[in-house]
């Protein structure tokens, strides 16, 4: 038994925040040697009073036109700007969409790898016998979390939320292999310092400051450092999905399409340097989306798959990598 994508949708916020936008808002930045390494030319940005709820279900509604939303056994619900403490963001959206009660739901707190993890925790309901059709969803509004003058992560993310059917095959189609792997040391390089339990939001946590590159940004906002990140993602992706081929007697030419996490183009850059993989088979849509979290890989298989890039038959690894530090990769057939 294993796990078959069904189908995916995702839905972008209306709002569109080109780099011409952000150049009139700030001239003193220089966007074109920013673009360089980000390689996003413009972003979808929820309204102030848009969640990821709100961005899920829309999703959700294009997923269920042509699927029986009555076949769903659970929902598993990733994000990290979720619409309240309590409940979770996975109970809302089974109340709109009026779902059976026999079905399980949960939110689980992740970010870039989260589709994968999500993958994974689909793959072992499965194999337990305790499912045979699963709702995933990947959303999230970090544009809430950043802030405004800082350029570093303002032009970097854009929000959207992506809706996936997963299904158990019983004819060996669908997710070969997975790993996963943790690097809590360097859960610094990409946080939100205050807002939790442990350092609440006070006047302190509000005040601004600007670093040496001049990103402005205070403890209640996202703190990312670029460099740690990429290095970090440099040192584990490469090896990791080197690894997972290993383990499946797979060589890289036999791999129809790479889908990584758009986290950068910089950082695309160089997973395909390092792997020594054809550029060609490496899939980027970062530049009209942004990094978009979780939602960034299934985003880029249903673009991937409406572009023809990927289709049935299709061999192809997922990686994600990023807050935590976390990182995970698959192997599956499509």
């Amino acid at each position: 038994m294993g796990l078959i994508i069904e189908s995916i949708e995702y839905y972008l916020p209306e709002t569109i925040l080109t780099n011409n936008d952000l150049q009139k808002l700030f001239p003193e930045w220089d966007l074109e040697k920013i673009v360089e390494k980000s390689g996003v030319y413009q972003r979808h940005i929820a309204d102030k009073h848009e969640t990821a709820y709100d961005l899920s279900i829309k999703a959700c509604n294009k997923l269920f036109q042509n699927y029986d939303k009555n076949k769903i056994d659970g929902i598993i619900y990733c994000t990290q700007s979720p619409d309240y403490i309590m409940p979770p963001n996975s109970f809302l959206l089974h109340k709109s969409l009026e779902m059976n009660d026999e079905i399980f739901a949960y939110d689980f707190n992740h970010a870039c790898t989260g589709y994968i993890y999500s993958l994974g925790m689909a793959n072992a309901f499965f194999k337990a016998g305790m499912a045979k059709n699963i709702l995933i969803v990947n959303a999230d509004t970090y544009s809430k979390y950043i802030n405004k003058k800082d350029k570093s992560t303002r032009v970097l993310f854009g929000d959207g939320a992506a809706a996936t059917i997963v299904q158990h095959s019983e004819n060996g189609k669908g997710l070969i292999d997975i790993l996963f792997g943790s690097s809590g040391s360097g859960y610094k390089n990409f946080w939100i310092p205050a807002g939790g339990n442990r350092n609440p939001k006070s006047d302190t946590t509000s005040i601004e400051i600007e670093d040496e590159h001049g990103n402005i940004r205070t403890e209640n906002d996202i703190q990312m450092e670029g460099f740690g990140v990429w290095s970090f993602v440099n040192s584990v992706i490469p090896k990791q999905v080197n690894e997972l081929l290993l383990n499946n007697n797979i060589i890289l030419s036999e791999i129809d399409q790479f889908i990584f996490h758009q986290a950068s183009l910089m950082t695309l850059q160089s997973i395909i340097r390092l792997l020594k993989v054809d550029d060609q088979k490496v899939f980027i849509n970062i530049h009209k989306v942004g990094n978009t979290v979780s939602a960034s890989i299934p985003i880029a298989i249903k673009d991937a798959l409406e572009q023809k890039q990927i289709g049935p038959g299709s061999k192809i690894v997922l990686s994600g990598f990023g807050v935590g530090l976390s990182y995970g990769s698959i192997l599956m057939d499509l």
